[in-house]
């Protein structure tokens, strides 16, 4: 660990709640949870200053509860709150691991967590603490992916880094076709052009126009975050053309 050089000061990492499911249909899987906080320690005990998006699909999907019938804004509202119980679940167990970290919510959740402030956001990762920001923007019909461009634009992070459950950007899924090309560099207007999902249309071009580095890179692949964070060429980077 002493000789582990970070190539970043501040990073905002994003994840979906589906990678906290690990092998379960739904829910958050404990040994994961493990998992991903002990690496998140890690870079912390680095000197790495780290803020936290994390998605609440492994309890509810506010697009799909609309398209059941529920109304949108009601979905979405709900889908904001699931991001806040698992960043409470992630806050509990980097706490375990002697790690002080901070949940700020974008709508208004007192008894439980704080209300996302900017220079209180920053002013924690100062200090040493990570910090979850939770209830995506606040806002119906924004994504967690959105929430994670804003946040990191925000707070001034050095990168963005989406953990997905492959090993970068395909130009198609490699699950469903063997042969997918694996891309290592692509610039924002490729990535749309191309239609390669990355993230959706609204955070790419938040972080387009900001100048905000993307890598994308494969969660479920012990220690890659670390590499990733110290420089290596891990998974696929998102740069301006």
């Amino acid at each position: 660990m002493q000789d582990l050089k970070p190539a970043y000061k501040r990073i905002v990492l994003k994840l979906s709640g589906e990678a906290l499911m690990g092998s379960s249909s739904y829910g958050i899987d404990p040994q994961v949870i493990g998992r991903l906080t002990k690496e998140i320690g890690q870079l912390n005990r680095l000197g790495v200053q780290v803020g936290l998006v994390v998605g609440g699909g492994n309890l509810f999907r506010g697009a799909e509860l609309a398209e059941s019938g529920m109304d949108r804004v009601t979905a979405d509202h709900v889908g904001m709150l699931a991001t806040v119980m698992n960043s409470l679940v992630i806050q509990d167990a980097l706490e375990r691991l002697g790690i002080f970290a901070r949940v700020m919510s974008a709508i208004r959740i007192n008894e439980v967590c704080e209300d996302y402030l900017r220079r209180r956001a920053i002013r924690h990762l100062e200090k040493g603490r990570v910090v979850i920001f939770a209830a995506g923007t606040g806002n119906p019909f924004f994504t967690t992916d959105s929430a994670a461009s804003l946040r990191a634009i925000e707070i001034n992070a050095e990168v963005l880094i989406k953990g997905t459950k492959v090993d970068g950007i395909y130009s198609a899924d490699p699950v469903k076709v063997p042969d997918a090309r694996r891309y290592e560099k692509l610039t924002f207007e490729e990535a749309v052009n191309r239609k390669l999902q990355v993230m959706d249309a609204t955070a790419i071009v938040m972080c387009q126009e900001h100048g905000m580095p993307l890598k994308v890179f494969n969660i479920n692949r012990s220690g890659d975050l670390m590499r990733l964070v110290c420089g290596e060429n891990i998974g696929t980077s998102v740069v301006r053309g």
